[in-house]
């Protein structure tokens, strides 16, 4: 698939890893169609898609509600005459261990709150947008492309059962799409990335930062040109689907 011309939905477009993989397809020619809970948020990230060289529209969405994500999407159709490609990027975190046990006490749980606001946004937010554009897409006939982030705590990671849950579904999701929306010639791709250098991560405190950094084998974040890079050939390369492309600079081996 060509960027240059072509629509895509961005989940979580308005700041953040969005914003920035929007803003390097704008700089492609792209239409953007971002979604974000933040409306000033949202004209920032299309005034940059806009300079940048791309067309951006914005759109406030809550993804985890189906009834204001079947709208987004109608509106998204009629506003722009077509969607061809949607990147899953919205996500949540809420860290914390499964139990907290002090001189055999047990001092504080999970939450079933804490655990289900996570699935909600990266699970069902993920499953209803890629149903809505995998539906307007077949019914186009002109293929398409649906890219889920997902990330390298999908493998299971201490103080993440809630994330890492759930970046498993999305990579899942990935491989039955594949296989379900071939026959519509509409491609299925995922991106793990590892921690990659944003406006998040720059607010982190140095020493946390440094952790990170001596975890990965080539000690540096990664650069969101490099994750920019990663999407561009999923999009480009029209034999990639069903598969999960790990970005983390070799952080799981």
């Amino acid at each position: 698939m060509q960027i240059k011309d072509s629509v895509f939905v961005i989940t979580g477009g308005g700041q953040g890893l969005g914003r920035a993989m929007a803003e390097n397809l704008a700089s492609q020619g792209a239409v953007l169609a971002l979604l974000d809970l933040n409306q000033e948020k949202l004209i920032e990230a299309c005034a940059a898609c806009e300079a940048a060289g791309g067309k951006a529209h914005g759109y406030v969405c809550n993804i985890t509600d189906e009834s204001s994500v079947e709208a987004t999407f109608a509106k998204i159709k009629n506003d722009c005459g077509q969607i061809n490609g949607l990147i899953n990027n919205a996500g949540l975190m809420r860290d914390g261990m499964l139990i907290k046990v002090k001189d055999g006490e047990l001092k504080g749980k999970m939450g079933l709150d804490q655990f289900q606001s996570v699935v909600d946004v990266n699970v069902t937010g993920t499953f209803l947008c890629g149903r809505e554009a995998a539906a307007i897409m077949a019914v186009q006939g002109q293929g398409g492309v649906i890219i889920n982030i997902s990330s390298v705590s999908r493998a299971g990671n201490m103080g993440q059962t809630n994330y890492s849950a759930t970046k498993s579904a999305v990579a899942t999701m990935v491989v039955s799409w594949a296989g379900e929306l071939a026959r519509h010639g509409i491609r299925t791709g995922g991106i793990a990335p590892g921690v990659i250098a944003t406006e998040m991560t720059a607010q982190m405190k140095p020493e946390a930062i440094d952790r990170m950094v001596q975890a990965v084998p080539l000690k540096r974040l990664g650069e969101v040109e490099e994750m920019a890079h990663t999407l561009k050939y999923i999009i480009e390369n029209e034999f990639f689907t069903g598969r999960i492309v790990e970005m983390d600079g070799g952080l799981r081996i």
